[in-house]
């Protein structure tokens, strides 16, 4: 087996995609030949970056650690390295118990796992990344870390203070992105809305919007996560008026309660939060809101849930994902507060939220057919073809679902006539291509 051959385990959120593309860049460039996500059998290296945000996480990244640490008992991997934020976490744990992995390395950590694959990191290649999903979508990471106190989480540990990407470095990384093939650029960070303040005094991420809008030819600019406070009316304006700005806001609420609010300092109430969604929708008429919210949180009570439960009932978001709450130690919450809400009750609680959220989606959907909608081809999962609409993130939102006896191409944009819906699905027909 050629010991010249790296597979790279990707674990978790969108941001860590970014990290192993970047490092399977610089190993390329290295003289490895690259896998991504591969078997046992492919590489005789393996870098897991693993993922710790919450239990669920955590245990998938140690179940994939042990997987190749058999691996290497069996004689089928040499060298196995471990990154990301587990590693961060607990790595003098984890080294203990896991002898089989030869290094492990936390977050930020590029030139370390580089040094320990015999490379060096190339400053001219910083740029650059292999992109590991279809090709047409990539995320674009603006910042680091996050300066927020929120009682449940764990990432100002693991990642630190909020640190922004130099703007002229973004566009160098868009622009490279763009000449790989990429159509829709998403962006992403713990805190959108900060980005900037930094390096530059003040919030900039409409400032780099603008650039990047101006100076790229991406037919989708899509933002991830924006932090509720902070949220100007001047970025509003901006994507309202962008031509390739995608009119989606994804908002994590995590509650409406003002007494959960409060314990999980989110720093904002319930009244603030409803003046930003009513500013929203007043500014971007038609815009898809996306929000998260977490269920079970220490000392949350039948009438804090059958607050947000009702919250969601009267506002009706276009697309919601919702957690149980994970317990994490170290964090204030961890720290502060007993874990007393049973694990069948927050199941129970985050049930009901869906179920609620699967009735409005649907009546949302069955109001589409009929209409014609811009739909970006994602790929072919077995009779159909699988793509989005403006309104639809990769991997978290809903699909449109094609026969896939229309011959689509996986990349491109089409017209789609919605004839059908289900409650988190569209179905349609793609109109004939002009010229043909």
């Amino acid at each position: 087996m050629n010991r010249k051959r790296v597979n790279v385990i990707t674990l978790g959120c969108s941001k860590n995609t970014v990290d192993s593309e970047k490092l399977l860049r610089q190993l390329q460039a290295g003289g490895y030949e690259v896998f991504h996500d591969a078997g046992e059998t492919e590489a005789d290296t393996v870098i897991i970056n693993t993922c710790g945000f919450i239990n669920d996480a955590r245990e998938e990244s140690i179940d994939m650690i042990l997987r190749f640490a058999k691996a290497k008992r069996d004689g089928l991997v040499r060298n196995l390295v471990v990154t990301g934020c587990l590693s961060e976490l607990y790595r003098e744990a984890l080294r203990s118990e896991i002898p089989e992995a030869d290094a492990w390395f936390g977050v930020e950590s590029l030139a370390g796992v580089l040094k320990h694959a015999g490379c060096h990191p190339r400053k001219n290649l910083i740029p650059d990344r292999v992109i590991t999903g279809p090709g047409h979508y990539a995320y674009l990471k603006i910042s680091e870390g996050c300066d927020r106190k929120c009682a449940f989480c764990s990432i100002p540990l693991i990642r630190g203070k909020h640190l922004s990407v130099r703007m002229e470095d973004l566009l160098a990384e868009s622009l490279s992105l763009e000449k790989q093939g990429v159509k829709e650029l998403i962006l992403v960070a713990q805190d959108l809305n900060y980005y900037g303040v930094d390096l530059y005094g003040r919030r900039m991420l409409t400032g780099l919007l603008n650039k990047l809008s101006a100076s790229t030819g991406f037919e989708w600019i899509r933002l991830q996560y924006l932090y509720p406070s902070g949220l100007s009316e001047s970025l509003l304006k901006t994507i309202r008026d962008s031509r390739n700005i995608c009119r989606y806001i994804d908002i994590p609420l995590q509650h409406i309660s003002d007494r959960m609010l409060k314990k999980m300092k989110r720093g904002y109430t319930e009244l603030s939060a409803r003046k930003l969604l009513e500013r929203i929708k007043l500014t971007l008429p038609g815009a898809t809101i996306r929000t998260t919210f977490i269920t079970g949180f220490p000392g949350e009570s039948d009438q804090d849930h059958r607050e947000l439960a009702e919250f969601i009932r009267e506002f009706e978001f276009d697309r919601l994902g919702v957690f149980r709450y994970s317990h994490e130690e170290k964090t204030f919450a961890g720290i502060s507060y007993s874990d007393n809400v049973p694990d069948k009750i927050k199941e129970l609680s985050a049930a009901e939220i869906m179920e609620i959220q699967q009735n409005i989606s649907f009546k949302k959907n069955i109001l589409k057919k009929g209409q014609i909608l811009k739909v970006l081809i994602d790929g072919r999962e077995g009779e159909y073809f699988t793509g989005r609409t403006e309104a639809d993130s990769p991997e978290v939102d809903q699909e449109v679902l094609v026969n896939s006896k229309f011959n689509l191409v996986p990349g491109n944009f089409y017209e789609v006539r919605i004839t059908g819906a289900t409650e988190f699905d569209l179905i349609g027909e793609p109109l004939p291509v002009k010229g043909k």
